[in-house]
């Protein structure tokens, strides 16, 4: 009797892991890298690089995709808005997307910005402005005490900075352990990651809508990839730690810098996060937009491209271009309501 349940159990597994290695096939199929694979010292970063155009009023820009994400995500919210005005390098950090984790050191946010700016260096990018959204912000904070030469200056979009109160969703605690974490990546993630795409990518939206494409655009599924979600899963279980120990030293940053966030964000907490920023890097400027959520990048994309501008040395008041995406989003949100019931409202995940 043991050894036949010992049998179906094995046999269970084998079955989910095959089945997880053809829904790795099929994402892979349905979303291909985009972008060109380059050796930064023995293991190789993907990016989608636009190089200067002759039209450029813009310093380089280097943008950096928060957890679960990939390059696309800020691919499609910058790339064509900003087509004409800026060299561009759209990165997949270590073990995301199509990039290669590499040694050990990539997974904490310090390491990860070091792969950046190897793979600037290896693009002839001098230096640029880091746009880093949610984790990417704490990338982006590493970047700017660890590589200031290269630190034009940094835009913080809803990031991912500072300790914060309670624990982190289960499913990474236990991805990330070294045996069980392996099994649970291997035969769970792809058949439960798969139902949630949906309503976690409305989530992470909320309260705001998110676009209809969003999903055929920005590839989360990538992320369901069983070694792709443990390295995940590993990055979010090391942050806490990181930002315990590095958010102190925010203070030795020197670049210009501007902290775009929503007061409805319920992925991380501006009252956290994006306040300590600005009050810990001397100079910052603090843009808080009422009812946005966790997606400045899409839903305020004018906002953050005029403080792009602004961190270039052009002249935007970027407090009265929030009072006015505050207008839009209280717009679109009477539009919404006008066309679903309350009883129909999303509730947070």
């Amino acid at each position: 009797m043991i050894d036949s349940l010992f049998i179906v159990i094995i046999l269970l597994i084998v079955l989910a892991a095959g089945f997880s290695a053809y829904k790795t096939r099929a994402i892979e199929q349905a979303y291909p890298n985009i972008g060109e694979l380059t050796d930064i010292g023995g293991y190789r970063l993907n990016a989608v690089h636009l190089p200067r155009p002759a039209t450029a009023d813009l310093p380089a820009l280097v943008f950096i995709h928060g957890a679960s994400g990939n390059l696309r995500d800020q691919f499609e919210a910058f790339a064509a808005p900003l087509s004409g005005r800026a060299e561009m390098l759209f990165v997949d950090r270590p073990g995301h997307g199509y990039s290669e984790r590499g040694p050990a050191e990539n997974a904490v946010p310090s390491g990860q910005a070091d792969a950046v700016a190897k793979l600037m260096d290896k693009r002839g990018i001098k230096s640029a402005i880091i746009v880093g959204h949610s984790f990417g912000g704490a990338i982006a904070a590493a970047f700017g005490m660890r590589h200031p030469e290269k630190t034009k200056g940094l835009l913080f979009l809803a990031p991912a900075t500072h300790p914060w109160p309670g624990g982190i969703d289960w499913y990474y605690t236990l991805a990330a352990l070294p045996v069980l974490g392996w099994l649970f990546t291997q035969i769970l993630v792809i058949p439960l990651g798969l139902r949630r795409v949906e309503s976690g990518t409305l989530s992470i939206f909320r309260p705001n809508e998110r676009p209809a494409d969003y999903i055929m655009k920005t590839a989360p599924e990538l992320v369901l990839r069983p070694q792709t979600f443990r390295n995940n899963a590993i990055d979010v279980v090391n942050l806490f730690a990181y930002v315990s120990a590095h958010a102190p030293r925010y203070s030795e940053i020197k670049a210009p810098t501007v902290i775009i966030t929503g007061d409805s964000d319920d992925i991380v907490l501006e009252e956290l996060h994006s306040r300590g920023l600005a009050r810990d890097i001397p100079g910052a400027e603090l843009v808080t937009i009422r009812n946005l959520g966790h997606k400045p990048d899409y839903v305020t994309t004018d906002v953050a491209i005029a403080a792009m501008e602004r961190l270039a040395g052009q002249p935007r008041d970027l407090q009265v271009l929030a009072a006015q995406a505050e207008i839009r989003i209280s717009d679109l949100g009477s539009e919404v309501s006008t066309r679903q019931p309350s009883s129909q409202a999303m509730t947070t995940s």
